[in-house]
Formats: C-alpha cells, structure tokens, sequence
C-alpha cells in the first residue's frame, strides 16, 4: 500500500482518537446533573406536547415545574390524578382546578345564516376571513372550514353537515387549541360541569341580528330576568348586549333555555334531562307544582282535582318536586316507566 495512503490513515485515525478523547473529556467536565424529578414530572405529564401550558412541550414543562417556575395546573390536558401526583413529588398542595371543555359559540348553519357571496378560496378560515371579512351574514358566525378541527391535537372536535364544529366531550382535553385556531373568536373554554352556555358572539341590536340569523342572540334579558334565573347566574354585559355566565355559582338554568325566543342558549343535557311525573293517588290536589311551573300548559288540574303533568312539556327543571307537600312527584325513568305508587 502507498505509504502516502497509509500515512493519511494514521492521521485521520489520531484526529479521531484526539477529538473522541476531547469529547469525551467536555462531557465530563461540562456535565450538567438533570434532576431526577424532571423524569418524574414528565412521565406524569400527557406527552401530547400541544403547548397549551406555553412551553415548547411536556419536558420544557417538566424543567420550569421542577425550577419552581410553573405549577402542574399550567398543564389544562392533566387529568386531576396527574396533578396531584406532580404535587405530591414536588411536596406542594394539589392545586384543585376545574376541568375545561371547548364550546362553539355559534348555530348559525346555512340555513340559519346564510352567505353573503360564494366564497372560491382557500378552504381556511383564516383565509376566508381575509376576504371581504367572510363570507357569512353574520361577521361573527363560524366560516365553516375547520381550522379549529384541524388544530385539535386530541381528535375531539369533527365538522357537522351543517358547517359547524361539534366537540367530542369526552375527548376534549380543553388545551384550547381550537380557541387560537378560530379567527372569528367563536370556540370558548367552560368548566366541564356546565351544562348550559349561550352559543353567539353577535353583539348588535335585535333588528340587525334577525337580519343575519335566526337563531342570534337579540339581547332581550329574558334569560336574566331573576324570575328566569334568580340564582344571579346570568347577567347581561352592557358592551356585548349579550348574556354572560357566572359559573362559579351552582345552578343549572334550563328555564333560561327555554325562554330564550331565539333559541340561542345551548342546553348539552337536551337529550338526558329528567321528566317528571305525578302520582295520582298521592296527589292531594293542592296545586302547588302548577304554581311554580315556569311552562305553560306542563301541568293541568284533572276534573277531579287532582293534577297531571304533561311529560312531553317538561323540560326537566325540578321546581315542581320540592313544591308538592304531599311528594306526590316523582321522576320517570330513562325507559319512560313510573315507578309504583
């Protein structure tokens, strides 16, 4: 072999060994101890790396938690047993937070709310809504193009035939992904307990919301009236002329849903509510149930002076158990039987 060749492999071969040597060296004496509670913390963590915490992903989280810089609740996706053990090995209190679900603030299907132009664009709509600020009536209605869909890092959202967004409950992990997707501002963060929010972000006066949808909120107070909701928990925002939710106080206002003209509020537990029901022969006839139904026509008195509820009216509202003194009301079952008097 050349001796030239030979000559240019030694060389090589002791650049490698004193580079190799050089590294190894830097890596020992650069070495950097990595808390042995990142590991633990990051295990912990979903692994989603959505960035909804604002970091990078769940091991940048795992430092800044172990730094002392960020808590487990920056993290919206942990479930509340994953919060606690991250507590529990960064010897802090378990902070309790209340669990987050993604809504759509919007129903205004097409034919409900119709389109101003045909839009040919870029099927986004982000980019529609650079053009001509939509193509919806409404210019606070859902464009229809999914990039909240498309953001969702978790599968839990799929576009309708109706050209809206539905959120898989029990799948939406409340990142709030969707939220900053969304160029209309429509997709929202509410606690996952409640059950009851108002789907529009239109601010105008009644005439001008009739006028792009049927189904707009027309700021009418209705849903709070204190007769309506006298829990407080929906007061209208004079800026917005739309309702705002108090939810941290402890009520489920159905009757809301159902004095809203325009249908505009959202109830999730449509399809699930208990029906009531009276039992005649504990029925005393003295018509305190009626007297508290916020529906009219839900309960009749009978010609023998006792009184009925029309299930097919109730909307499930349980003022009238309460009410009876002689507890002649009880709840249907999920079959539609009543139980033996």
């Amino acid at each position: 072999m050349d001796v030239s060749i030979l000559g240019a492999i030694a060389s090589v071969g002791g650049l490698g060994l004193l580079f190799g040597g050089g590294l190894a060296y830097a890596s020992r004496k650069f070495y950097v101890k990595v808390d042995p509670r990142v590991e633990q913390v990051d295990d912990a963590l979903p692994g989603a790396n959505c960035g909804a915490c604002g970091m990078a992903g769940c091991r940048q989280m795992a430092l800044k938690v172990v730094e002392g810089e960020l808590t487990a609740s920056a993290c919206p996706v942990a479930s509340s047993d994953a919060r606690a053990f991250i507590a529990q090995i960064m010897g802090a209190e378990v902070e309790l937070a209340e669990e987050m679900v993604a809504v759509t603030r919007c129903q205004g299907s097409p034919d409900k709310s119709p389109d101003r132009f045909i839009y040919q664009g870029f099927k986004s709509c982000t980019a529609a809504d650079m053009v001509g600020h939509g193509h919806k009536a409404c210019d606070w209605g859902c464009l229809g193009f999914g990039d909240c869909v498309e953001a969702c890092p978790f599968d839990a959202m799929v576009m309708g035939e109706d050209r809206l967004p539905k959120v898989i409950d029990d799948l939406c992990t409340g990142c709030g992904k969707c939220v900053e997707a969304c160029p209309r501002d429509i997709m929202e963060l509410v606690p996952r307990s409640a059950n009851i929010y108002i789907a529009c972000k239109n601010p105008n006066r009644a005439k001008d919301v009739k006028s792009v949808c049927s189904v707009g909120c027309t700021g009418c107070t209705l849903c709070a009236n204190p007769k309506t909701t006298p829990s407080g928990k929906i007061e209208m925002n004079k800026e917005t002329n739309l309702p705002v939710f108090d939810y941290q106080v402890e009520d489920d206002p159905v009757i809301a849903v159902h004095k809203c003209p325009t249908n505009s509020l959202v109830d999730k537990r449509a399809k699930d509510r208990p029906v009531f029901y009276i039992a005649e022969s504990r029925c005393t006839g003295e018509g305190e149930c009626k007297k508290v139904c916020p529906v009219k026509g839900c309960i009749e008195e009978l010609e023998n002076g006792k009184f009925v509820i029309h299930t097919e009216k109730c909307i499930g509202c349980g003022l009238c158990e309460p009410a009876c003194p002689s507890k002649a009301i009880d709840i249907m079952s999920a079959l539609g039987h009543q139980a033996a008097s």
